[in-house]
């Protein structure tokens, strides 16, 4: 599938057609970030794009933060706009073939950018990269599209891809969505 391609996303930051980004981190991700105290813990951030959450956790005092994207762009974005951040901690792959041991995952645009065939593979995927005492937080959208990408989906659909894999999958009504998106997220949580 083309959209799949890192050269399509590619062209997608350097066309600035980019309508998923917000410029800026989203508000329930901003929330949760806030309530966390330790700032040791490994993150990851895959299907980054321009990273503001990544900027807001440097900002925020974590220190193992990685953010990884299919498309190079985005992390040459975040990389003019965070000179000091280190370059080892961006990477540029493709999620299912990364390799890695997290305390946190942060969910805000990969989900609903991969080829909906892949969803169970991306549930997968996420258990092997999380620790044991790991988490998966963030955004998925709670209703359908035209077309893709973005893919939407249900509440039901995306727990039949997580709970194999998972014992404490949440997803909750989002009340704290961008005005655009207000009714149409699920902010989860899912862990061991």
């Amino acid at each position: 599938m083309e959209e799949l391609s890192a050269n399509y996303w590619n062209k997608r930051y350097v066309n600035s057609e980019n309508g998923w980004d917000l410029g800026a981190i989203s508000l329930p991700i901003k929330e949760y970030i806030d309530q966390l105290t330790d700032t040791s813990i490994s993150i990851l951030i895959p299907g980054c794009g321009n990273g503001y959450e990544g900027e807001y956790l440097i900002e925020k005092g974590f220190q193992n933060v990685y953010l990884l994207d299919f498309a190079e762009e985005p992390l040459l974005n975040f990389k003019n706009n965070n000179p000091n951040f280190p370059v080892e901690n961006l990477i540029n792959e493709d999620f299912f073939k990364h390799q890695g041991n997290y305390d946190l995952i942060i969910e805000q645009t990969l989900f609903c950018a991969i080829d909906p065939k892949l969803r169970m593979n991306y549930a997968k995927k996420i258990s092997e990269l999380l620790t044991p005492k790991g988490k998966l937080i963030g955004l998925l959208f709670n209703r359908e599209f035209q077309s893709g990408p973005p893919f939407g989906g249900s509440k039901n659909e995306y727990l039949s891809y997580f709970n194999p894999y998972f014992k404490y999958v949440k997803m909750e009504d989002c009340y704290n969505s961008i005005e655009p998106r207000k009714g149409t997220e699920l902010f989860i949580t899912i862990q061991f």
